[in-house]
């Protein structure tokens, strides 16, 4: 098994044992990132993006924490504008990249659910689709980073 295979498997267990999928995401792209490091933010930071920022379907969780994790690699914490200009150019590339390929960045898009309503969100779990849907756009956010930090 390939590096990348190991970061998207690492992504798809912690999203299968509870973490939505911004969290799944960052905490695996930092795990790679940071292999001996520990963050207490990490990934509590993202978990407020899980089904498109807090189950509202705007933009997809596991494009988030990808973009997250850009910050973590191409930005820090100095205020001047010229340090995040290649987060920001990274983050576009990102975003583009998942559009291009999911023909959304929307999570409600991309599940055809409002997992803001309770019966909905239900019928997306017995729908399987977390397993369906999910797990396969977030082995492709994170395939997406590992792609472009080869570049």
């Amino acid at each position: 098994m390939s590096s990348n295979q190991k970061v998207v498997e690492k992504s798809l267990k912690y999203y299968q044992s509870g973490y939505n999928c911004a969290e799944s995401v960052l905490l695996a792209l930092y795990e790679h990132l940071e292999p001996k490091g520990k963050n207490e933010l990490i990934p509590k930071i993202a978990a407020g993006f899980g089904g498109g920022i807090g189950r509202c379907g705007s933009v997809c969780g596991a494009l988030t924490g990808s973009i997250m994790a850009v910050g973590i690699k191409y930005a820090d914490n100095d205020s001047a504008v010229q340090k995040r200009a290649q987060a920001y150019v990274n983050a576009k590339t990102l975003l583009k990249q998942f559009e291009k390929q999911q023909g959304t960045t929307f999570c409600r898009d991309l599940i055809k659910y409002d997992l803001s309503n309770s019966e909905e969100l239900e019928k997306f779990r017995k729908e399987g689709l977390p397993q369906k849907v999910c797990s396969k756009v977030i082995a492709a956010a994170i395939e997406n980073f590992l792609a472009l930090e080869r570049k």
